[in-house]
């Protein structure tokens, strides 16, 4: 290219590094747009970072309809049942069996198992002319169930095709089976994507991670969602190294985010603020009750979100309980306040708060931003008093609304 300005990489998952750094290379000053349904976790890991800038497009088509997802082990009943539905209804029926060598006898399977159905056979190492032909009687409907392999994954438009049968589910990757079960519900119909597992085999930890999210996020545009998901199962890949996904794991994730975030801020010339993670020490009840949320994986699932949420994200939380498990109780309200008022320690520089004979007592940072003036309002206000180390105690004797004090005072001293 004479004067390469823009470089578009469509199907971004599909590339390696190397690729697209060597592209890049063509001219160093050239600007990267980078699409996928499915980011694959190390690009995806650059733009949460700051690294890369990135644009999110959730909006589905007019009229387009949700895929829904079943997860079955291998089952002639369950087979025939899901083919004959959607040949009763007028369509056509992509049954995906990445194995090359021996596609035809499952394409046999499929022929005694649906004896009305029209059978087709595709697949990447077929003569050009041949695979050709096979496409166009599928897309003419002379053909009603393709068996293929996974060269279907992507490019194809056939709105008559609304229901995928993927045998073997538990060997793709996710961004593998996000786009295989786009290839159905491309009208107004509503289409459906039958992944099948072993009849008798055990699948991997990691396989079964991948599947339950595939069926969790089912809902049309969910692709960014699943891709976070991928990134927590896979790792984040390197940022200056090839590998597009694992690695981490010497250092730590959260250690490793920090470094990262830390980096970014000095490139951008902005100054780095290590944040400190205040102490609180409260005398009240502050826990999700058992009979709340009775499944403990949710329960520390729920801990770990408030441990690093910021204030947006508590009211998100909050928000998400009252769906799911109705009015909160009184010790899961006092966990909630307690996220709140971190968030407002961090944001102020307020090292360490605590409740002690009727008073509270305030550590503050010598670097805070909290303004002198404001806190010495608050602390005449409510008749308390500061030592020359920074500390500051202030009569409360309602431990009823101690949270609701302390949420006062903080945002006075904002």
């Amino acid at each position: 290219f004479k004067d390469l300005g823009l470089l578009v990489v469509d199907e971004e998952h599909r590339f390696g590094v190397r690729h697209k750094e060597r592209i890049k290379k063509m001219r160093s000053e050239v600007d990267v747009l980078t699409l996928s349904a499915t980011p694959i976790p190390r690009t995806l890991h650059m733009a949460i970072s700051g690294i890369r800038d990135l644009s999110v497009i959730e909006t589905p088509p007019a009229e387009r309809k949700s895929i829904e997802t079943i997860i079955a082990r291998f089952d002639d009943d369950i087979i025939k049942q899901a083919i004959e539905r959607e040949i009763s209804r007028g369509g056509q029926v992509f049954f995906v069996h990445n194995r090359v060598f021996n596609i035809d006898s499952m394409a046999q399977y499929v022929r005694q198992l649906v004896p009305g159905a029209r059978v087709g056979v595709a697949h990447g190492q077929m003569l050009r002319n041949d695979l050709n032909r096979v496409m166009s009687r599928f897309i003419d409907r002379d053909i009603n169930v393709l068996v293929c392999s996974a060269i279907i994954g992507s490019g194809l438009d056939i709105p008559n095709a609304n229901t995928i049968i993927v045998n073997r589910a538990d060997r793709f990757g996710m961004a593998d089976l996000y786009q295989l079960r786009g290839r159905v519900g491309r009208s107004k119909l509503k289409g459906y994507a039958l992944l099948l597992i072993p009849a008798l085999a055990r699948i991997t930890e990691d396989a079964r991670k991948r599947l339950a999210a595939i069926k969790e996020y089912g809902s049309l545009g969910a692709g960014f969602q699943m891709a976070l998901k991928d990134m927590e199962i896979r790792g984040v890949g390197e940022i200056l190294g090839s590998a597009q996904w694992g690695s981490v794991t010497a250092i730590g994730f959260e250690l490793y985010q920090e470094m990262l975030r830390d980096a970014v801020m000095r490139l951008k010339g902005k100054p780095v603020r290590k944040e400190k993670e205040p102490e609180i020490r409260l005398d009240i009840d502050a826990y999700i009750p058992d009979s709340y949320c009775p499944d403990q994986h949710l329960r520390l699932g729920l801990y770990k979100r408030l441990s690093i949420a910021e204030s947006e994200d508590v009211d998100v939380i909050e928000e998400e309980l009252r769906d799911m498990y109705g009015p909160i109780p009184g010790p899961m309200v006092n966990l909630l306040g307690i996220a709140r008022i971190r968030v407002m320690m961090k944001q102020l520089g307020i090292r360490k708060l605590e409740s002690l004979n009727k008073s509270l007592r305030l550590w503050v940072d010598d670097d805070t931003i909290v303004d002198r003036e404001k806190l010495v309002r608050v602390i005449l206000d409510r008749r308390g008093k500061i030592d020359p180390c920074g500390i500051i105690e202030i009569g409360c004797d309602d431990k009823d609304v101690l949270l609701d004090e302390i949420l006062d005072i903080l945002s006075t001293l904002a």
